[in-house]
């Protein structure tokens, strides 16, 4: 039925409220950054939103999502470069571990996706292109689901764009060599998911920790993980 299945992580594979999560994230970044001698760890804070935003605006082609975030945020923050690339580079290192305790794993995903591997079709990890691929690296540990070789995981790193523009779904198609319609996406945000239907994905609405935001897509399929571990198995 389909050559590719795109799997969003955090509320869809991996239990997690990111606004609880990201309070923690924010306040030990500014807790590393004050014990490594930086002043203004709130303006960190600041500008990594600001300069996460500049990036999920961006729809130039030309410029991989990494590229947009820090040349924004390095052209507003005080500290040189070279050494503030090293200080993430530890953050995510030592920093980053420290937050499994904020998340837990869904009992079943590990299994589904052992199912979906079997099956032969392609699996992308189609998380927003916002973190760098040793923070979607941890988090598929924490989910049970890191160890499976994954035909794409959607780091800021290698993609041009983020969710939800329709171009991010465009781009991950391009990059597996796949039809948008031979495609599914399964994902917990209206928002930010269901715009893959505007490339001609098939989408799976996950309801287990469901983020509606008033968009009024509509998804082809909806359920709990019960649900689409049964709709998985039919496949």
């Amino acid at each position: 039925m389909f050559k590719a299945l795109l799997f969003d992580l955090d509320g869809t594979l991996l239990d997690i409220d990111m606004d609880y999560f990201l309070k923690h994230y924010f306040k030990k970044m500014m807790e590393m950054a004050a014990l490594s001698g930086y002043a203004n760890v709130e303006k960190l804070v600041g500008q990594v939103y600001k300069s996460t935003g500049a990036m999920i605006a961006n729809q130039d082609p030309r410029l991989r999502n990494e590229e947009v975030f820090k040349e924004d945020f390095f052209s507003k923050w005080e500290y040189p470069r070279k050494e503030f690339e090293g200080f993430f580079d530890r953050f995510y290192a030592e920093g980053f571990p420290q937050l499994k305790e904020k998340c837990r794993p869904f009992s079943g995903v590990p299994e589904m996706m052992e199912k979906v591997f079997k099956k032969g079709m392609k699996v992308v990890i189609a998380t927003n292109a916002v973190f760098p691929f040793t923070a979607l690296q941890q988090r598929l540990d924490w989910a049970g689901v890191g160890s499976f070789d994954y035909e794409l995981v959607t780091s800021y790193e290698l993609m041009h764009f983020c969710k939800p523009h329709h171009q991010y779904y465009e781009e991950i198609a391009g990059i597996i060599g796949e039809n948008p319609q031979d495609c599914l996406m399964v994902g917990n945000d209206v928002g930010e998911d269901l715009p893959a239907k505007k490339t001609g994905m098939k989408t799976f609405l996950v309801e287990d920790m469901l983020i509606d935001n008033g968009s009024t897509l509509q998804a082809d399929w909806r359920g709990r993980l019960q649900d689409l571990f049964a709709f998985i198995e039919e496949l």
